[in-house]
């Protein structure tokens, strides 16, 4: 039996499982804008191997859920005939509309770690007070006070979802509608998310160990790195993907731009806006962060 992956067709329910949880490996492995930000900066914010990964598969399991109850709905969508909203969830309208919702739930997620509360604001009179006494600014380390939740990267992992690519495309409009009954319909959709979840989890631990391996700094300077790299990914990545989806509403052709390669495995053969929203936010948000954050702390929080 030849499994071909980038072009897969529906062959029955067990072929159609096992291919679905391919392509969720393959989408986990792949840089992918709805997973490798997200899972980056909630389990390098952990700070740990064993958190890390349980930060993956807690946003994986958000990830999954969703897939599973969309696969469903997509069923009954071709059952009774509903082309406009399937038209409607493929358009660029509501790919902006979901980069746009990422954008800003990871903005305020990165807002919390860094100033211990989900929303921007402004106490009047302690900046009344720091302006006559000539405080214009704060230090670092007076931020970055709170670890990013759980919670946090189950309910990201709903939202992200929803966006849709190359896999989803296969997933609800190739498989889905060739399930026998509605009994069976989400299968596909969870396979796939576990065949994601198997990958976050890998590289939650590996994000969450990259930061316990830094040398000559201390426990405290440790959770602060994690912080502060996690907090400027969360909130300047979460800006890029608001302008993105914003972008993307008003201008739906930056969807059409895209880098053909010859690689034949989807996320890496037509390299479009989300390829680049992951080298922003991971690669150069990520990168910029840490360099940060490091001179930081061996000022702070050497052990030397």
């Amino acid at each position: 039996m030849a499994i071909n992956l980038f072009n897969p067709v529906y062959d029955g329910v067990y072929i159609t499982l096992l291919l679905s949880y391919l392509l969720g490996i393959v989408h986990g492995i792949t840089p992918d804008e709805h997973t490798w930000p997200i899972t980056f900066s909630y389990a390098v914010g952990s700070g740990s191997t064993k958190r890390g990964a349980e930060v993956g598969a807690i946003f994986s399991a958000g990830f999954t859920l969703q897939r599973a109850l969309m696969s469903e709905i997509i069923f009954f969508v071709f059952a009774f005939g509903l082309y406009a909203f399937k038209d409607f969830i493929s358009s660029p309208l509501f790919f902006g509309i979901v980069y746009s919702i990422v954008g800003a739930v990871m903005y305020i997620a990165g807002h919390y770690v860094k100033y211990g509360s989900f929303y921007p604001h402004v106490n009047v009179n302690e900046w009344i007070s720091n302006r006559l006494k000539k405080k214009f600014r704060h230090k670092d380390t007076d931020f970055y006070k709170k670890d990013v939740k759980p919670w946090m990267a189950f309910i990201h992992g709903l939202i992200a979802g929803f966006g849709f690519g190359a896999f989803a495309l296969i997933i609800y409009f190739v498989f889905v509608p060739n399930m026998p009954n509605a009994y069976v319909a989400f299968l596909p959709g969870l396979m796939f998310g576990l065949g994601t979840m198997t990958m976050q989890f890998t590289f939650g631990a590996l994000f969450g160990t990259w930061i316990r391996k830094i040398k000559k700094i201390s426990t405290k300077g440790l959770q602060f790195i994690a912080r502060y790299i996690s907090s400027s990914v969360l909130l300047y990545g979460g800006l890029a993907f608001l302008i993105a989806g914003v972008s993307i509403i008003i201008f739906p052709q930056i969807l059409t731009f895209g880098v053909i390669t010859p690689l034949q495995i989807h996320n890496l053969h037509d390299l479009g806006i989300g390829f680049f929203i992951v080298i922003f936010v991971v690669i150069i948000i990520g990168f910029v962060s840490y360099r940060n954050a490091m001179k930081i702390a061996l000022k702070k929080y050497s052990n030397a």
